[in-house]
């Protein structure tokens, strides 16, 4: 018995926010972020929508992919870093919003790698505990803790959110993970204040404590190295090569850092779904919105072998070995 992905759903909100609008609201430039970034525009939530909105739009685009009805849902796992409160989980918020009852509910927080450890555990739930279907979402308000003070970080964060439907099968189509972390990095990508540590007054308002902190030189070096570290585990421990792979889905947080990846694993750029140019860094949320981009846009084929890679705050970072299999299973 295996587990396969049956559908992918995406769901991005209608409101742009591009270069040019950044160039009115901080010392930037079009030309300065799009060649330190390869950021374009991202989209950002009205105020009335919060994760659990996106993540519910998310699921109904997969379930409609994978032509089930939410129903059919064993369990939800939600990967996010801005949940709509921190509780209950947003994940029963969305089994909620979807009108589905009594199935099982959990959020994880592993910030831009979420999803792929969400993958993992969807994997393990439907393999050894007898489930049948599972949802897996990243859902992301990223604006809700953006300073967009600060020309460093703002620029980069979208919202957004991206889902697979998982099912159990005679193939092997989720066939395994590699996932690691860090806690020593935690000062290098952080929201200082708003949990228990610093909780929330009014001097961490006043001195933007709540919004998300980077170092960003140091980070860059040591994303590269961990998305390459996951990449070559992965290759390691499934005995494949370079070559046999189709397609990777990266985390989208800086097209320097996908480049920088390609180049030190001498694997082609062109093997690298990108679409941070439209969406820029959603968290969790890029690597399955990518993922379900680049199947709404055939480029993936029954029996490709592809990645996912990420690394985020923890620092967290890992890679999923996928086979391809979708639509495979077509029942309401």
């Amino acid at each position: 018995m295996g587990v396969i992905i049956t559908g992918t759903g995406s769901y991005l909100p209608e409101i742009v926010l591009t270069n040019r609008d950044m160039e009115m609201m901080v010392d930037t430039s079009d030309e300065w972020i799009t060649t330190r970034t390869g950021i374009k525009e991202r989209r950002i939530a009205p105020k009335n929508i919060s994760s659990s909105d996106l993540g519910k739009e998310a699921i109904l685009n997969a379930c409609n992919d994978a032509n089930i009805v939410p129903e059919k849902i064993d369990f939800i796992i939600c990967a996010t870093i801005t949940p709509d409160k921190f509780f209950p989980s947003t994940s029963c918020l969305i089994e909620h919003k979807l009108g589905i009852k009594k199935k099982f509910a959990f959020d994880i927080s592993a910030a831009c790698s979420g999803f792929l450890y969400g993958l993992e555990i969807a994997r393990n739930l439907i393999e050894t505990s007898g489930y049948q279907t599972g949802a897996v979402v990243a859902a992301e308000c990223m604006s809700r803790i953006t300073d967009y003070t600060n020309r460093e970080t703002c620029v980069l964060l979208g919202d957004g959110a991206g889902a697979v439907i998982v099912q159990r099968s005679e193939e092997n189509g989720v066939i395994g993970s590699y996932l690691s972390s860090d806690g020593g990095y935690e000062y290098l990508l952080h929201a200082p204040a708003g949990g228990s540590k610093l909780p929330s007054s009014f001097d961490t308002i006043e001195n933007r404590l709540n919004f998300m902190k980077m170092e960003g030189q140091p980070l860059f070096k040591i994303a590269i190295i961990t998305m390459c570290e996951s990449i070559n585990n992965i290759l390691k421990k499934y005995k494949l090569k370079k070559e046999d792979i189709s397609l990777i889905i990266p985390h989208q947080a800086n097209l320097r850092i996908i480049l920088g990846v390609a180049k030190n694993m001498k694997i082609p750029v062109e093997k690298f779904f990108v679409n941070i140019e439209k969406y820029g860094n959603m968290s969790a949320a890029c690597v399955p919105v990518a993922l379900d981009h680049a199947n709404k846009k055939q480029l993936i084929k029954k029996g490709d072998y592809i990645l996912t890679v990420s690394f985020g705050g923890g620092l967290t970072w890992g890679a999923n070995l996928i086979k391809w299999y979708k639509g495979d299973k077509n029942e309401k």
